[in-house]
């Protein structure tokens, strides 16, 4: 697919004309070098659009990673991470990116962003795909109408903060009422510690999975983040919190250039009285702002629900997210995640429960099928 137009750099001024040239690539075939330095230097990029999160998709759960391209001169103008989804009994999903809130195409414009999504649409037809996911954020709003945003309660927003130059700038920052709620986790005994060793995946993996039960969800498998940890190295950092040495609470950052993102957090319930989740939380910031994070990214959260209020209450603003669904009549669906009180869908409705039987389910029963079921969820 080639097209002509006048290519516009990331400030959005004009540059020479020159032949665009859009193509699909196997992750095998991708220049990973030249993908990685487009990505990393974009302003709109995430931790997610690193070709390490294709890399370890493609090896724990064997779901093939393709990249949309944009040349021109021989330079990248654009890409477009894409992941294709094969489920039993069902039409394949082409998505960008399942598990995780957000990646979409990174472009010199928008123009080129459109042209990379087209591609993605063709791609998506030509191999009978049920349909394409493509997953974004749009600028920070204010959260609800009474404060002058334009936000409703009920939708779902991803979480940025900005990260001063040091950890004690940032805790300084704080309300005097978090900094209180971070010391009393220490004063009740917890211990906390990040790190980057591959080992601390098999401490962190037993808290998450008995929480995804307690909340009646499948778990990933264990093999999903051994090989997150192997595709991002270092730039993966895991939390834990202790109580006599015995982990009650654990997350999981990534790391790229300034930006940090927690993907995955969990504490065992039994312990929350000891507010496990504010030293975890504490300790990751800190780790990432000293290593000269300067944005953190909370995740996807519900505007007005507990998880929101929690997020805001360390600095965290809103940014709507755009996700976008095209199927194959053509039909293009739009949504910020949000449910219509009064009138919910099947899923919605099934929900509930799924979770209660779920949760009924012997932990080592759950372990095991949880993976099997969740490696074809792209949520």
């Amino acid at each position: 697919m080639s097209v002509d137009l006048a290519p516009q750099a990331l400030d959005g001024s004009s540059s020479a004309t020159a032949e665009l040239d859009v193509v699909v690539v196997a992750l095998g075939d991708l220049d990973v070098a030249a993908y990685d330095r487009y990505v990393h230097q974009h302003p709109d990029v995430t931790p997610y659009h690193a070709s390490a999160w294709l890399f370890a998709v493609e090896r724990a759960y064997g779901h093939p990673g393709k990249v949309v391209l944009a040349m021109a001169d021989g330079q990248f103008r654009g890409v477009l991470p894409l992941v294709w989804v094969q489920r039993p009994l069902m039409a394949p999903v082409l998505s960008s990116l399942p598990f995780c809130d957000l990646a979409g195409p990174l472009a010199d414009s928008p123009d080129v962003s459109l042209k990379l999504i087209a591609a993605a649409r063709d791609l998506a037809w030509q191999q009978r795909a049920g349909r394409l996911e493509v997953r974004q954020s749009q600028p920070s709003v204010a959260s609800s109408p009474g404060a002058g945003g334009t936000v409703p309660a009920g939708t779902k927003v991803r979480m940025l903060a900005p990260l001063p130059a040091s950890s004690e700038a940032l805790f300084a920052g704080f309300k005097s009422k978090l900094r209180s709620q971070i010391r009393k986790a220490e004063k009740n005994g917890l211990a906390v510690s990040v790190c980057d060793r591959d080992s601390a995946i098999d401490q962190f993996y037993p808290v998450f999975a008995r929480n995804m039960h307690r909340l009646g969800s499948p778990v990933h498998s264990k093999g999903w983040f051994q090989s997150l940890k192997s595709a991002y190295g270092s730039q993966l950092r895991v939390g834990l919190v202790t109580l006599n040495e015995v982990p009650v609470g654990a997350g999981i950052v990534l790391v790229l250039g300034d930006r940090a993102c927690i993907p995955w957090a969990s504490t065992l319930a039994e312990y929350n009285r000891l507010a496990p989740n504010m030293l975890l939380y504490w300790a990751l910031l800190a780790n990432v702002c000293d290593a000269g994070c300067r944005q953190f990214d909370f995740g996807r959260s519900t505007v007005d629900e507990g998880t929101y209020r929690f997020k805001r209450q360390w600095g965290a603003e809103p940014h709507r997210l755009l996700w976008q669904a095209w199927y194959p009549d053509d039909r293009d669906q739009v949504s910020q995640q949000s449910e219509t009180p009064g009138s919910p869908g099947l899923a919605a409705r099934l929900r509930p429960v799924i979770e209660r039987v779920w949760q009924r389910l012997p932990l080592p029963l759950a372990n095991w099928i949880g993976p099997r079921v969740r490696k074809y969820i792209t949520l």
